[in-house]
């Protein structure tokens, strides 16, 4: 074991979230130090255009926002380092944390923007070429480059999923749309998108049932009508999964309060969870929402309650 290092704000996770904190932090003279995470910039680095962000009124992309973000927390002083925290023991007045199994931080105060991961189906056919890389995908973006001029399968109903439909749209021959009930739950905007790409089918009322494939790649999926029962296979060479996420929060089960799926409770408006001294912010605390711009917002207001804590004690 290292020696231990004592800092004044510690953040967990990077994203819009994490660097808006960071930059909040360390304008206010809290020397954040942060650790990035598995995903370095959160879900955005994965994200091609992003057009709904204001002050871009031409868009930018996900990576060149968060690389942006980044730069802008390091200019006034955010130690921004590679690494994730392995494990947590946040109820103490010095909250332990500690990183890569192997350097232990104690922090006053800890700022948590772990955000969320994918979900996947879970049937072992899908699991089996997902860890092959040979056709099943939770990110259109970054992998639809590879199904260029072919035929893909993408299942979910949301706002994510009519937005994923419609790149793959832009870049495949033709994008089969799963929908398991007879409705999307996506906006009407989005929705509507969807509806009028000739190249997207939708099928409503139907599940999968199983990827098919050689063994090595995806060949097709075996869908399931849940009105009649019929099963169809549809011929793919891509299986593309937009159903929703998971807070990552694993670490903290036991330390935090959280709700049924994972995310962390935070109180009223503000960041504060049921730990003093420790907030959270971006998509590990918002399930409704979702975006970046709120994930920034809520990452000032972490930023803001951290400063507001150290200056009371």
């Amino acid at each position: 074991m290292s020696t231990i290092e004592r800092v004044k704000c510690l953040i967990i996770g990077s994203g819009p979230a994490g660097y808006t904190a960071a930059i909040y932090a360390a304008r206010a003279n809290m020397a954040p130090v942060m650790y990035q995470g598995m995903q370095p910039g959160g879900q955005l680095t994965t994200t091609n255009e992003v057009e709904n962000f204001p002050g871009y009124p031409e868009g930018v992309t996900g990576p060149e926002m968060m690389m942006q973000l980044q730069a802008q927390a390091q200019r006034f002083g955010t130690d921004i380092r590679d690494g994730w925290v392995t494990k947590a023991e946040l109820t103490g007045e010095v909250k332990k944390v500690w990183v890569n199994e192997t350097t232990e931080v104690h922090a006053d105060t800890v700022i948590i923007s772990t955000g969320a991961t994918a979900k996947y189906l879970g049937l072992p056919s899908e699991q089996h070429y997902l860890s092959l890389g040979g056709g099943v995908s939770a990110c259109a973006v970054c992998d639809g480059f590879f199904y260029r001029n072919q035929e893909v399968v993408i299942v979910g109903a949301g706002d994510s999923a009519c937005e994923e439909a419609h790149y793959l749209s832009q870049l495949c021959k033709k994008v089969t749309m799963l929908v398991r009930t007879d409705k999307f739950r996506a906006s009407r905007i989005m929705e509507e998108r969807v509806r009028k790409t000739e190249n997207i089918e939708i099928l409503l009322n139907t599940s999968t049932d199983e990827v098919l494939g050689d063994g090595n790649v995806v060949t097709g999926i075996r869908v399931k009508n849940n009105v009649t029962g019929e099963l169809t296979d549809i011929p793919a060479t891509g299986f593309f999964v937009a159903i929703g996420h998971k807070p990552n929060t694993d670490i903290f089960k036991g330390e935090l309060e959280m709700d049924e799926t994972g995310y962390l409770q935070t109180h009223g408006k503000t960041s504060k969870t049921n730990v003093a001294g420790v907030f959270a912010c971006g998509d590990v605390q918002d399930k409704d929402y979702r975006q970046a711009i709120t994930a920034a917002g809520s990452g000032c207001i972490a930023a803001l309650d951290a400063e507001r804590y150290l200056a009371a004690k």
